[in-house]
């Protein structure tokens, strides 16, 4: 059984998986190379250091109480959408809530993490590492790599010709802080995607121009629904997740599609995704603003640079660029491990649940947030720390890495033979993948005992939001305050909003409020005359059946 564990960097999911091994009284011990915790959501005003952080503007995607540790709410005065700031606040509050600073080492880089020659034994590793140039050398019983997506940046300027020529500033969104040095200037912006957005949207403020690149457009969702409620919140429910597994797929498509067109006509403004190519969405309140008022100017590929111009794959040049900021993503990497683990934890397919490599022998190196969700990153790391650190301790158990090997390799020939399509790196049903997890665990809501011994929380937990609270219901892990959390969510969602007082007059009760009243009367009087009026219709017809029978024999007869 595991005891001592090494954890690998202390962002969301380094503590996170800090708590888990506490929860399941192991010794953790964190490795983080900067001076801090919260990795890329802590602001830095510049990116010397390699490390990948937050622009100075960021706000969050997903709402607060969808985006939480699982048994540690937002302040119920915290803004449901939040800057940077205070979600890093936040993670603050977590880590000195359940003490976990004690077992971070910071300032340190892990150098290499190698399996011991006992490994098929012990599962044992060797870690090295390296603090102000002193380097260090210990065994670990497991190993929680907690890196996530964003290591180094992904730069493909192999894939624009010409770019070389050009002589403007050229930067990866990685650099990118504040909008003041782009004042004035002509900025492409190469990439629709979250970032991509926020990017175009901010320097729009200052710059001359925006143009913002996009090879196959994308949904927009705005933070607020209908009603101004969250969108996460009113989205991400367990009726909504039935209704779609038993709904034709491509019908749903439709309607999502139709109901966000109605909104605006995202072909009308350049977005609108092609056929045949996936769907994506991303966040942004302002971009159709933005459009709307020519301050983003949305345009197809770039295929070729000019020394100061761009040439696009509809035939049209943009002259005078200033700067082009790309904003194309991250890669990922493992430089502490060796070959072939290093090269099997690229491939997503070789990752049993995304979290365990599939050809080790023994299951005591788990990957902690390299995860892409339809929701909350930070509620699926959390769940995956949770699995993890049940496996390490042997309470949990996985099928043995050579059934592993062989359903991942046989998929991989599948994929390559064209047979089946690679869907790795797709975003996950949020829904089924927690659930999915929560079920080796032991914590996965059952819905049906709920109704029957708590009818008003299972109501919550399958028409609500799908919050991380579910998780804490029952099962290891249980969390006392889960229910008053779930039953409470919409207060702490409201309480920021409510900042200023409105009197409410006297004035007629509103048309819901006698429905309320009156309906339910209203609909068994209507059975109850409907029932009667079936009995009636029924003894006239008898009594008009017998006057006329006899006269038809009569009639026979003769």
């Amino acid at each position: 059984m595991a005891k001592r564990v090494a954890v690998i960097g202390a962002g969301v999911s380094g503590l996170s998986s800090i708590k888990c091994c506490l929860d399941e009284n192991l010794e953790p011990t964190c490795f983080e190379r900067s001076n801090d915790i919260g990795g890329l959501w802590k602001f830095a005003e510049s990116s010397k250091d390699g490390m990948t952080r937050v622009y100075r503007s960021l706000v969050t995607n997903v709402c607060k109480e969808m985006s939480c540790y699982s048994d540690f709410p937002f302040q119920d005065d915290y803004p449901n959408y939040m800057h940077q700031g205070k979600f890093w606040d936040y993670l603050q509050e977590f880590a000195e809530h359940f003490d976990l600073l004690k077992y971070i080492r910071f300032k340190t880089t892990v150098c290499s993490v190698t399996k011991r020659p006992d490994f098929s034994e012990t599962g044992q590793w060797d870690v090295v590492t390296e603090t102000e140039g002193m380097q260090d050398r210990a065994v670990f019983d497991a190993v929680m790599v907690c890196t996530g997506h964003f290591l180094s940046p992904h730069l493909p300027l192999e894939s624009f010709p010409g770019i070389q020529k050009f002589k403007g500033q050229i930067l990866h969104s990685q650099e990118y802080k504040i909008p003041e040095g782009f004042r004035d200037k002509r900025v492409l912006v190469l990439g629709l995607g979250n970032t991509g957005g926020d990017v175009a949207v901010e320097l729009s403020r200052t710059a001359a121009q925006v143009l913002l690149s996009t090879r196959t457009g994308a949904w927009i969702i705005s933070r607020s629904s209908d009603g101004g409620y969250p969108f996460n919140m009113m989205t991400v429910r367990r009726c909504h997740n039935f209704i779609a597994q038993v709904m034709p797929s491509g019908f749903l498509t439709w309607i999502q599609e139709r109901k966000m067109n109605k909104i605006f006509n995202h072909k009308n403004y350049g977005l609108s995704i092609p056929k045949g190519k996936n769907t994506k969405f991303i966040v942004n309140d302002e971009l159709p603003t933005c459009i709307l008022c020519g301050m983003v100017t949305i345009k197809p590929s770039v295929v070729e640079f000019t020394e100061t111009s761009a040439v696009f794959e509809d035939g049209t040049v943009e002259e005078n660029i200033d700067a082009v900021i790309f904003t194309t993503g991250y890669k990922f990497s493992f430089p502490f491990f060796e070959e072939p683990l290093k090269s099997l934890c690229m491939k997503k397919i070789f990752l049993f649940k995304q979290v365990f490599p599939s050809n080790l022998e023994r299951a005591t190196l788990a990957i902690i947030g390299l995860i892409s969700l339809k929701g909350s990153i930070l509620a699926g790391t959390e769940l995956q720390a949770r699995w993890a650190t049940r496996v390490f301790k042997g309470l949990c158990t996985i099928p043995p890495s050579q059934k592993l090997m062989a359903d991942a390799t046989k998929r991989e020939e599948l994929i390559k033979r064209g047979v089946i399509e690679d869907t790795s790196g797709d975003k996950l049903n949020f829904i089924l993948y927690l659930d999915e997890l929560a079920a080796y665990i032991g914590v996965k809501p059952n819905i049906p005992l709920l109704f029957l011994k708590d009818p008003r929380l299972a109501w919550e937990v399958f028409f609500g939001p799908c919050t991380p609270y579910q998780y804490r219901l029952m099962g290891p892990g249980k969390w006392d305050g889960a229910r008053n959390a779930i039953l409470t969510q919409w207060d702490r969602t409201l309480k920021p909003l409510k900042t200023r007082i409105i009197p409410d007059p006297s004035k007629p009760a509103s048309m819901s409020y006698y429905l309320k009243v009156w309906g339910v009367p209203f609909l068994l009087a209507s059975l109850l005359l409907i029932c009667k009026s079936s009995l009636f219709l029924k003894f006239m017809q008898d009594k008009l059946q017998d006057r006329i029978s006899p006269r038809l024999v009569c009639i026979w007869r003769g």
